[in-house]
C-alpha cells in the first residue's frame, strides 16, 4: 500500500488518498462500524459524534466509508435525543481525498451508468445541523465533505484544497460548487486550477471556516457549539437550516419569500409559543421539539 508521497511523487505533500478499501458491508444501527467511530456526547446525549477512522490512510473516503458515514447520519438523524452532530478525523487529517485505488480503473460508462458518487452528499439531506471539526488536511473528497456540513470549525493547522487538477480530473462531488459559493470566484478558481492548499486562518479570512482553534481543543469546541445548538427547538432548527441554504439556490426575492413562509411556520410551533412565553416572563424555555 502505497502511501501518499510516494504516490505522487514530486508534488508537494499529500494529494488524494491512494488506499485499499474493502468491499461496503450492511451494518444495522447501533452496530460496529470498520471505518468510523461513533459516540454521543454532551449533556443527555444531545450530540452525535462521527469521527472517520482510517488513520494509515490519512481517513481516505472510499465507498464503504461512505455507506458507513451515511448510515451513522440517518441513525442520528432519526435519535430523537440528538440535535446536532459532529463530523471529524485524526489530528493529521480529516480526510485526505478520495480512494484513488478504488476509482483508478473507472471509465466515463461505469461512472455514467452506475451515478458514481451519487451517495457521497447524502449529508446534505440531513435536517439536522452539522460541524465539520477539521484538523490536519482536508483535501479533494475530504474538503467536499467538510463543505457539505453547516459550519466548518478548523484546527490550526488545518489545510484546505482542491488538488484533482494535478490528477488530471476535476472535483467531482460539489468542489467547484461550494467552493466558489464560500470564498469567491479568484480564489476558488486559484486553488482548483492550481491544486494549492490553504491554510486554516487564510480559510477563516475567506470565509471558508467560522472559527479556529488549538489541535487538541478542536473537537471540543465543536461539540460545545453543537450542544448549545441541541438546546433549541429541533424542528425550528431545521427550518433555520433550510432558510439558510435556500440562499445558495434562490434569487433574493425568492429566498425572501421563503424565509417569511418558514416564519410564519414557527407559529404553528408549541415551540415558538413557549420560546417567546419564556422570554417574557423571563426563564429558559423549554423546548419540546413540537
Amino acid at each position: 500500500m502505497a502511501s501518499l508521497r510516494v504516490l505522487l511523487r514530486g508534488f508537494r505533500g499529500p494529494l488524494l488518498a491512494w488506499a485499499g478499501c474493502s468491499a461496503p458491508r450492511s451494518f444495522a444501527a447501533g452496530a460496529n462500524f470498520e471505518y468510523i467511530v461513533t459516540e454521543k456526547k454532551g449533556e443527555n446525549g444531545t450530540v452525535g459524534l462521527i469521527r472517520l477512522n482510517r488513520p494509515k490512510v490519512l481517513n481516505a473516503l472510499c465507498g464503504g466509508l461512505i455507506m458507513e458515514l451515511n448510515q451513522a447520519l440517518d441513525a442520528f438523524e432519526d435519535d430523537p435525543a440528538v440535535g446536532a452532530i459532529v463530523l471529524t478525523g485524526g489530528d493529521k487529517a480529516f480526510a485526505a481525498g478520495a480512494d484513488i485505488k478504488e476509482m483508478q480503473n473507472y471509465t466515463f460508462q461505469s461512472c455514467y451508468y452506475h451515478n458514481f458518487l451519487a451517495r457521497w452528499d447524502h449529508l446534505t439531506q440531513v435536517k439536522k445541523p452539522v460541524i465539520a471539526a477539521v484538523n490536519g488536511y482536508a483535501l479533494g473528497g475530504g474538503c467536499e465533505l467538510a463543505m457539505m456540513c453547516d459550519i466548518i470549525y478548523a484546527g490550526e493547522k488545518a489545510q484546505f484544497g482542491q488538488p484533482e487538477i494535478l490528477l488530471g480530473t476535476i472535483p467531482g462531488s460539489g468542489g467547484t460548487q461550494r467552493l466558489t459559493r464560500a470564498v469567491g470566484k479568484s480564489l476558488a478558481m486559484e486553488m482548483v486550477l492550481t491544486g494549492d492548499r490553504i491554510s486554516a486562518q487564510d480559510a477563516k479570512q475567506a470565509g471558508l471556516v467560522s472559527k479556529v482553534f488549538p489541535v487538541e481543543t478542536l473537537v471540543e469546541e465543536a461539540i460545545r457549539c453543537a450542544e448549545k445548538i441541541a438546546s433549541n427547538s429541533k424542528i425550528v432548527s431545521a427550518m433555520a437550516k433550510e432558510s439558510v441554504n435556500a440562499a445558495f439556490e434562490m434569487t433574493l426575492a425568492e429566498g425572501n419569500k421563503l424565509e417569511k413562509k418558514l416564519f410564519y411556520s414557527t407559529f404553528a410551533t408549541e415551540d415558538r409559543r413557549e420560546g417567546m412565553t419564556a422570554f417574557v416572563e423571563k426563564r429558559k424555555a423549554n423546548f419540546r421539539d413540537q
